[in-house]
C-alpha cells in the first residue's frame, strides 16, 4: 500500500480546496488552511479547484494568488462541473505531496481545528477527524439525524466502529489514487475510508469541530446524495459478502491513540 517511490515525496502534504460558488467564503478558507499549515513542520502545496463556479469565486482566488506570490498555491479550473467526489479524485493526480487532504471552500473549519488535524500527519496512514453532531454550529436537526443514521449503517454493514465518515480524512495520496472511491456524492468518503481499512491501513480518530455556515443552503439533503448513500451502502455490502464467499482474510487495521483535542477556549474562539 505504501510504495517507496511514491511516498518518499519532496512535499509532505497536498491540500486541495474545492470551490463551487464560494465567493463569500473562499478567501477565508485559503487563509485558514495556510495559517494552520504554517504552524506545522510540514512542507505543503495548495491546489484550489474551481468546479465551474457561476459567481465571482475565480476572480477572488486569482486575486489572492496574485497578492501572495510567495505561497505555493495554484488554481485549477474544471472545464465541466465534476462534483466533489470526482474533483477529489482528479486532484490527487495533480498533487505531489506524500499525504493528501480535501478542504471544502465554505470556511467550515477554523484554523485551530485544521492545526489539530495537521498535527497528526504521519501518526497513521489515515487521520480521521470526527465531530459531535449535536455540537456543530449551524447544522439543522434533520441533517444531524441523517448523519448519525448514515454512520450507524456504514458501521453495521462494514463491521467497523468509526465515529464519523464525512470528516475529510488525511490520506496517503498514493492510496487515494490507487483505491479511489467508486461512489459519488455524499457517500464517497465512507467508500474510500472503508476500502482502505479493508486493506489494513492504520488510522487514528481525532475529535474536531466545525461550523456549518451555509445552513439550509447546503446541498447535503439532495436526491442525488440519497442515491449516492444507497450506492455506497450497496458497495460496502458487496465487498463484505465477497470476503465471506471467497474467504479472503483482510489485514486488521491498526488504530492509534489520538493526541488530546484542542481546549474549550480554542473551540470557543473558532466561532467568533
Amino acid at each position: 500500500m505504501r510504495p517507496d517511490n511514491l511516498t518518499d515525496a519532496e512535499i509532505d502534504i497536498t491540500v486541495v480546496i474545492s470551490c463551487y460558488n464560494e465567493q463569500a467564503f473562499i478567501t477565508n478558507t485559503i487563509e485558514n488552511v495556510i495559517r494552520a499549515l504554517k504552524t506545522t513542520p510540514h512542507s505543503f502545496e495548495i491546489i484550489v479547484v474551481d468546479d465551474v463556479s457561476r459567481d465571482n469565486s475565480v476572480r477572488k482566488i486569482q486575486d489572492y494568488i496574485k497578492s501572495h506570490p510567495d505561497l505555493p498555491i495554484r488554481l485549477v479550473q474544471n472545464k465541466t462541473n465534476l462534483g466533489l467526489a470526482n474533483t477529489y479524485i482528479e486532484a490527487a493526480f495533480l498533487g505531489t505531496g506524500k499525504y493528501y487532504r480535501l478542504c471544502c471552500g465554505d470556511d467550515s473549519e477554523a484554523p485551530e481545528a485544521l492545526m489539530h488535524i495537521f498535527k497528526h500527519i504521519g501518526v497513521a496512514d489515515i487521520v480521521i477527524p470526527w465531530q459531535n453532531q449535536d455540537k456543530i454550529y449551524g447544522k439543522s436537526f434533520e441533517r444531524r439525524i441523517l448523519s448519525k443514521t448514515f454512520t450507524f449503517l456504514v458501521n453495521l454493514i462494514s463491521g467497523y466502529n468509526i465515529k464519523y465518515y464525512n470528516g475529510m480524512a488525511v490520506h496517503l495520496r498514493y492510496n487515494v489514487m490507487r483505491w479511489h472511491p467508486s461512489s459519488y456524492g455524499f457517500g464517497f468518503q465512507a467508500d474510500i475510508l472503508t476500502r482502505l481499512l479493508d486493506e489494513g491501513a492504520s488510522f487514528v480518530q481525532i475529535e474536531s469541530f466545525g461550523t456549518d455556515r451555509k445552513g439550509d443552503d447546503s446541498t447535503a439533503i439532495h436526491f442525488r446524495n440519497f442515491l449516492s448513500v444507497g450506492h455506497t451502502l450497496l458497495e460496502l455490502a458487496i465487498r463484505r459478502l465477497r470476503r465471506l464467499l471467497y474467504g479472503r482474510s483482510m489485514n486488521k487495521p491498526v488504530e492509534y491513540p489520538a493526541i488530546p483535542s484542542p481546549s474549550r477556549q480554542e473551540k470557543a474562539g473558532s466561532h467568533k
